[in-house]
């Protein structure tokens, strides 16, 4: 199978047996099926996506498209997009920091208006002032950029079409198609119905048009406290979907907004607000995730009872779940208001913000959304996945140095006390055009702790490291070998003294002498201390048949931080920049507490393959 095993899947697509049982006999002929999506074309096969041992790459999909795409060529080819060009939005909502699903439909939205030479807007849906802030908008904005990607003129606010959407409320009424209704948002839901049951109307559905202008009025000017009365749209209160049940247009809420102030006390829906702002916008493409598939009939019948500019399309795709991670904004908030993280840009946190302060790339990241595609049907992406993506990139990408995080002294014996030898090792393996950098080698070195056994009868198979009476190499340097070990009153192992091997850097050793392997290390007298925050998974997972509440599932060893020895030129890397500590794993120089007098690393990911024992 190479890099990944073949199976038809990863998004889970549920329906493609059906679909194959179903499928024309001249298709079976020539070996090739198609599904038809529900906007008339055929969706993708996609192939499942299991790495390999070793593997670099991803297989990929069978066709060059994915459905959006399709249809967005199916559009321009019959002359459905005005001007012949592409318009998209991310439409974010100002209430919490975005995640890493947020990030694969920003890779979306903006990716298809790069593809098309189209434009992408950035639209903040902030119609609910009771849950948004203007940290949240500068944190978007600020995650969109470092993705990067730009959007097509200014920042754009529901809020900038308040007065026009208020405008249309009125047109509605005009026509008949609203009213104001003086029940409590419970007596709504109950005389709204369910599945079950069929929705009664209001005791105002058919109050005039000149009650509903009147009493909208006094809506908009604070007369009415909140839950006393909202505008609903009147469609068809027997509807099979709920959504077109009546559903309310504006809602009083009497909170300042981050945008408009105390302009206003009555805000519209999500609902009605979206689409018009699409119009408004000239969106030929709306772009929602699948719960929003049963809104889209309220979507088109708004577009069909105003006089907007512009008729957009609404289309829906799977939202991008990660396994083992947990992207509820709701639950984020959770993990940030009891403490159990630092704040949205903690590094355990799957957020942008929190991705990029542990060290991810956004080139990983969006690796990431093209490897999970687009879809109808939802499905779950393994977390190796994006782990892939930053190992692959950080690999090609990310300077070499040497750490030690559990130190033990070595002395070379032969080596004289005040003797500095200046080693000089490539910035990166496989970039030469970056230069060297330089390596203090002592008398007196730290090795890992871990690098050590005193078991003299492990096999080099097992143990590929130090052990006494044997040889190692030292990185870009010297071949040694431990000819004593000092230990201290409780039988410690407190420090090694060892010999190199004259002639031994950067050549092979003598005849017969064999190093077990390959070691890393730093000058105990130039290296520098620094601290280093070592991250593993923040939840446990939670049983499907078990469900263990949020807080319950926190793992207290999520964080470990400890001093450790690192290369004296580590001492000018700059905030963000990034490192492979060679034998340790990829790591990021933090973005806010990182200075020449205080290094501190966090480790974005370890090595792909564990060290060898």
């Amino acid at each position: 199978m190479g890099c990944a095993a073949g199976a038809y899947g990863y998004r889970q697509l549920a329906d493609s047996r059906r679909n194959s049982d179903n499928a024309s006999s001249s298709s079976k002929a020539t070996g090739r099926q198609q599904r038809s999506g529900c906007y008339g074309v055929p969706l993708r096969r996609t192939r499942i996506i299991r790495l390999q041992k070793d593997c670099r790459y991803m297989t990929q999909t069978e066709q060059p498209n994915n459905f959006v795409e399709q249809i967005i060529e199916r559009d321009l080819a019959s002359g459905q997009v005005p001007g012949n060009t592409v318009v998209t939005r991310f439409p974010p909502e100002p209430n919490g920091y975005l995640h890493i699903g947020h990030a694969v439909a920003i890779c979306l939205n903006f990716g298809l208006a790069e593809k098309y030479q189209g434009h992408c807007h950035l639209r903040f849906d902030d119609t609910n002032p009771e849950k948004e802030a203007q940290v949240y908008v500068d944190a978007i904005q600020e995650d969109v950029r470092w993705l990067g990607f730009q959007w097509t003129g200014p920042v754009r606010y529901a809020s900038n079409y308040f007065e026009q959407l208020y405008q249309w409320a009125q047109h509605l009424i005009l026509a008949g198609k609203a009213y104001v209704d003086h029940q409590s948002s419970e007596q709504i839901r109950i005389t709204r119905g369910d599945f079950h049951n069929q929705g009664r109307s209001s005791p105002w559905r058919d109050r005039s048009v000149e009650e509903n202008l009147a009493e909208l009025e006094k809506m908009r000017a604070g007369e009415y406290d909140e839950g006393q009365a909202s505008l609903r749209a009147k469609i068809d209160m027997q509807s099979s979907n709920m959504n077109l049940r009546d559903p309310v247009l504006y809602r009083i809420r009497k909170i300042a907004h981050h945008q408009t102030g105390t302009d206003w006390c009555i805000y519209p829906s999500y609902d009605f607000a979206h689409g018009q702002e699409d119009a408004i916008e000239g969106i030929t493409h709306s772009l929602c995730t699948l719960e929003f598939q049963d809104h889209r009939p309220l979507y088109e019948w708004f577009l069909e009872n105003m006089p907007v500019p512009s008729r957009p399309r609404q289309y829906e795709f799977a939202r991008s779940n990660l396994s083992s991670v947990v992207t509820s904004k709701r639950k984020l908030k959770e993990l940030v208001d009891h403490g159990v993280v630092s704040g949205w840009d903690d590094p355990r946190l799957p957020t942008i913000t929190g991705l990029r302060r542990r060290g991810y790339t956004a080139q990983a990241i969006r690796t990431f959304a093209d490897m999970v595609g687009v879809s109808r049907t939802e499905g779950v992406a393994d977390i190796s996945m994006l782990e892939h993506a930053v190992r692959d990139h950080l690999n090609r990408e990310a300077s070499r140095a040497m750490a030690v995080i559990s130190p033990l002294k070595v002395v070379i014996t032969n080596v004289a006390e005040e003797e500095v030898l200046m080693l000089h090792a490539a910035v990166h393996p496989d970039h030469p055009e970056r230069g060297e950098r330089q390596i203090p080698l002592t008398r007196e070195i730290f090795i890992d702790r871990r690098d050590f056994n005193e078991d003299s009868t492990l096999s080099r198979k097992k143990f590929k490291r130090l052990v006494p009476g044997e040889y190692v190499r030292l990185r870009s340097a010297w071949i040694i070998r431990a000819d004593e070990v000092i230990k201290n009153d409780d039988g410690d192992v407190v420090a090694l003294h060892c010999s190199y091997l004259p002639d031994t850097i950067g050549q092979n050793p003598p005849a017969g002498i064999r190093p077990r392997g390959v070691i890393h290390w730093v000058s105990a007298s130039h290296s520098r201390e620094a601290e280093l925050r070592l991250y593993s998974p923040l939840l446990t997972d939670s049983p499907a048949d078990e469900p263990v509440a949020l807080l319950d599932r926190v793992r207290p060893d999520s964080l470990q931080v400890v001093k450790a020895r690192i290369e004296p030129a580590l001492l000018q890397a700059q905030p963000e920049q990034r490192f492979q500590f060679e034998r340790e794993g990829y790591f990021v120089a933090d973005r806010y507490d990182h200075s020449s007098q205080r290094p501190v690393f966090n480790r974005t990911i370890e090595l792909k393959e564990n060290r060898p024992l």
